[in-house]
């Protein structure tokens, strides 16, 4: 049985193979006893049942009440085989006929027959766990599994579907690279005139490697499904194991390598679903979701309470009270573009019909970018806090104040232009890419029907950065230069503050132990040692990710590089307690400058 009007009728047929000894005008004619309705098709060298059209020479049907039977008169050539393909009007119409062939010469006639005697049948299911691709770079998120046919006997076999799901086939020769669908491309099947199932008839070489995909026509489709493989011989099955390249980030649309400096539209890439609420979204989603939420209100509270504390006089006696003062208004900016950018990013992904192109596009290359800015230079300030409370412990008493704060106002003013000059080149090669409609075409056997069907699908819109290979190569420096001099500052000053002060001391007072000298050291310095011993534990993730041999595939470490990404952004959110409550004299200026205002608030 085949799909004559390649529908769900199926039709009963059988196919002749024509040969003439002598080139001239032939008439085929059908006849029933029982009045079946016949319909006759003749196709030239090879017929196809799920390409209909092609190879088509003629085709008849007499639906007059009287007759009810096809009539074909057409040149036949020597040297040519013809198909014939008889079948009736209706659908699963059964009955018995005769053919009448007229013409000057005999002709040659044989039933077409496939020698399928093997018979190999496997099923499987597509579950939330089954492995995802870009289908031809059009449909996202699809389903997918890979098999490797390798056959005994080289000969015409029948590879078919049996599901409810609308399948997709495709086979390729020698290997598969789901970032490169279209290489080694042999033959697809949408499941076009076989009742949305895939099906392949075509002919396989016993010295050729095989991969048959599996996959489905809409994204997220999950259900069972059973592949039937029929032929002259034994078939194996084995399970093929794509090979990737671990740093990937994307899909074969867009995709590039990296391992550092991920954005949050690298690590959800293949997380967010297009036009779903957020309710259908992965458990990622939600749970970014209200760590956002729950970061921007500690993050909001930390910064005014420390912005409280550091405006006053007596917090800015030294330079550090000064860059304290700048890093809760910069923590603030921070934890803004953060929710900013998270929600940016659910939002374009999930309405994508309301987009506006120049709103995603100028939100695309300024959004990241300002982050950036604003975290290194949190960052940064941090880094040069740590860096003068060493210094003073080295100094001693005879610290001028006065230079201090004249430094650190230079350093506020000049730092967030430098940082801006490494990140010039981002919002340059950054840009909006959505994805294409998808065009149902159905290529079987090296065919193309003429039957094409445009669904409604998903259309993500997709912040992406496509840098050449120096550009490529200057981030990653930038990239190292913001995450690693900053630790390194906060490590040193650590170290230095405990022994570096406590060698000094242990050359005044030579009877007394080092160890001992170490740790009255840290008993007196505590309140400065705690602050960049915090950050640096709260740098160490993503430092650490960065630094490891090759990389780490992020679909299969989700988790691991979310949480990293997350934590790098937590002493934005808790500079209060990092800073202030663990410095008794902190701690006295935030409570005067709490207590003034108070008395300010209720003079009003």
């Amino acid at each position: 049985m085949y799909f004559r009007q390649c529908n769900h009728k199926k039709f009963y047929y059988e196919t002749l193979e024509i040969f003439v000894s002598d080139t001239c005008y032939y008439t085929i004619l059908s006849s029933s006893n029982d009045n079946t309705d016949l319909y006759g098709y003749l196709y030239e060298n090879h017929f196809n049942p799920l390409a209909l059209r092609k190879n088509l020479l003629a085709e008849n049907n007499d639906r007059s009440e009287i007759n009810r039977q096809f009539k074909l008169e057409v040149p036949l050539y020597v040297n040519i085989t013809y198909i014939l393909v008889i079948t009736t009007y209706s659908p699963k119409d059964i009955g018995e006929f005769k053919l009448n062939f007229i013409g000057w010469k005999n002709i040659n006639i044989k039933r077409q027959t496939l020698p399928l005697n093997n018979y190999v049948n496997y099923s499987s299911e597509f579950t939330s766990t089954s492995a995802m691709y870009y289908r031809d770079c059009q449909i996202p998120k699809c389903y997918y599994e890979t098999l490797e046919i390798n056959v005994i006997t080289t000969g015409i076999y029948v590879i078919s579907s049996e599901s409810d799901m609308h399948m997709y086939g495709y086979i390729y020769k020698h290997d598969f690279d789901p970032l490169k669908t279209s290489k080694n491309l042999y033959l697809e099947h949408n499941g076009t005139c076989n009742d949305y199932q895939l099906k392949f008839i075509t002919n396989l070489n016993n010295y050729t490697k095989y991969i048959l995909v599996i996959t489905t026509f809409s994204p997220y489709t999950m259900g069972k499904y059973s592949i039937f493989i029929s032929g002259p011989n034994n078939v194996s099955l084995t399970h093929f194991h794509p090979k990737f390249r671990n740093c990937i980030v994307g899909d074969q649309c867009n995709f590039y390598v990296k391992s550092i400096g991920l954005t949050l539209d690298d690590i959800l890439h293949d997380e967010l679903r297009s036009n779903k609420p957020l309710s259908t979204q992965p458990i990622s989603i939600k749970l970014s979701a209200t760590l956002t939420i729950i970061m921007f209100v500690a993050g909001l509270i930390n910064s005014v309470l420390s912005f409280l504390t550091f405006k006053s006089k007596d917090a800015q006696q030294v330079g550090c009270g000064l860059y304290l003062l700048a890093s809760s208004i910069t923590s603030l900016l921070t934890i803004i573009m953060f929710i900013i950018k998270f929600w940016f990013l659910v939002i374009t992904r999930r309405n994508v019909s309301i987009i506006n192109p120049a709103v995603f596009q100028g939100g695309c290359k300024s959004i990241e970018t300002l982050l950036k800015l604003f975290l290194y230079f949190d960052n940064w300030l941090n880094a040069c806090v740590a860096v003068e409370r060493a210094f003073h412990v080295y100094i001693g008493i005879n610290v001028d104040k006065k230079k201090s704060r004249r430094i650190a106002r230079w350093i506020i003013l000049i730092l967030p232009f430098c940082i801006l000059g490494t990140l010039v080149h981002e919002p340059i090669f950054r840009k909006s890419f959505q994805y294409p409609l998808e065009i149902n075409k159905n290529k079987s056997n090296q065919t193309y029907t003429n039957i094409t069907n445009e669904v409604t699908t998903d259309q993500p819109v997709q912040c992406i950065t496509e840098y050449p290979r120096s550009i490529q190569n200057y981030n990653t420096i930038i990239l190292f230069f913001h995450l690693v001099v900053p630790f390194i500052a906060n490590l040193f000053s650590a170290l230095f503050i405990i022994f570096g002060a406590a060698r000094q001391r242990s050359k005044i007072h030579k009877s007394r132990k080092y160890k001992d000298l170490v740790r009255e050291q840290f008993h007196e310095h505590k309140q400065l040692i705690i602050s960049p011993i915090i950050l640096l534990i709260l740098s160490s993730p993503r430092l650490i990710i960065a630094l490891l041999p090759g990389c780490i595939k992020i679909t299969q470490h989700l988790w691991i590089y979310l949480l990293a990404y997350f934590i790098s952004f937590i002493p934005s959110v808790l500079i209060f307690m990092i800073f202030v409550y663990p410095s008794e004299m902190y701690m006295k200026a935030f409570k005067q400058s709490l207590t003034i205002n108070c008395w300010q608030t209720r003079r009003k």
